[in-house]
């Protein structure tokens, strides 16, 4: 049984709710990747950005990134997945939700984030494939 923390991409970094999002693209710039788990001031996660996040809903609508909490742009109930849930639970997790990127919890911890990549190079392709088709329809 393969596991999240066996396939996971492992030292996942947050960007803080109270850091600007400026602060969060410099961050991800220097990291080389496309979304930052946001962590509250308890710890906890409370969603995810990604640079289209940045580019549609902050820089698209003319608001300064240097003025917009990372908070501000967390939605919802972060969907994440146990570090110990199988490969058939992370499939069902990221298609049911329309996810590329999980982050990995144990306990109430952020240890790394499982993306689209990690399942397409941990996994059997037709496995990898019927996730990139529910991933791609609406």
């Amino acid at each position: 049984m393969t596991t999240a923390r066996e396939i996971m991409t492992a030292g996942a970094e947050c960007i803080g709710a109270k850091e600007t999002v400026l602060e969060a693209a410099k961050k991800m710039t220097q990291m080389g990747v496309g979304a930052l788990p946001i962590c509250g001031t308890d710890d906890k996660l409370k969603g995810m950005l990604t640079d289209r996040d940045i580019v549609v809903k902050v820089l698209g609508v003319g608001k300064d990134p240097a003025q917009v909490k990372a908070g501000k742009l967390a939605q919802g109930e972060a969907v994440t997945i146990g570090a110990n849930d199988d490969a058939q639970e992370i499939l069902r997790t990221m298609s049911e939700h329309k996810v590329r990127r999980l982050p990995v919890i144990d306990g109430h911890r952020l240890v790394g984030v499982v993306t689209q990549a990690d399942v397409a190079r941990a996994l059997p392709d037709l496995h990898v494939g019927d996730l990139l088709q529910a991933l791609s329809t609406d």
